[in-house]
């Protein structure tokens, strides 16, 4: 059995000629971005990153921030992913999730060339069309 080189054991990102390191903010960017290609998916981040993101927007010129809500882990060959979302109301949140990890594991290891070796979700809220709009039915306490 021929023995494996240096290279080949540091994974698709290195080559003879070099290697190649890839930032996290740049795979949270990638997660954030295809996870928010499902529909289903209103925002992402927990209240608090929500509200940030919210007030930075309204800044003149400034940008969306696709990695907020997303957390990874990346080494030499794998990637693990972490996200905080809110999902739309009426949607089953087991295939969203299902959806998202298939979206997010495609996207980064496509454009990235890393093993995802997990996606963790965590569901913050559900987004309502209209807050104001009241169950139907009648009430069960007065």
């Amino acid at each position: 059995m021929p023995e494996k080189t240096k290279t080949e054991d540091a994974g698709p990102l290195a080559s003879d000629q070099g290697r190649t390191v890839i930032a996290d903010q740049v795979v949270a960017k990638i997660a954030g971005i295809a996870a928010r290609e499902v529909d289903g998916i209103h925002q992402l981040g927990g209240a608090g990153s929500r509200t940030v993101g919210a007030l930075r927007e309204r800044i003149p010129g400034s940008r969306t921030n696709y990695g907020q809500g997303v957390s990874v882990e990346v080494g030499e060959r794998q990637a693990a992913v972490d996200l905080d979302v809110v999902a739309e109301y009426g949607i089953a949140i087991a295939d969203l999730a299902a959806g998202v990890r298939r979206n997010v594991v495609d996207a980064v290891e496509r454009m990235t060339g890393l093993e995802v070796t997990e996606v963790n979700i965590t569901v913050h809220d559900v987004h309502l069309d209209d807050p104001d709009a009241e169950p139907e039915g009648d009430p069960r306490v007065e």
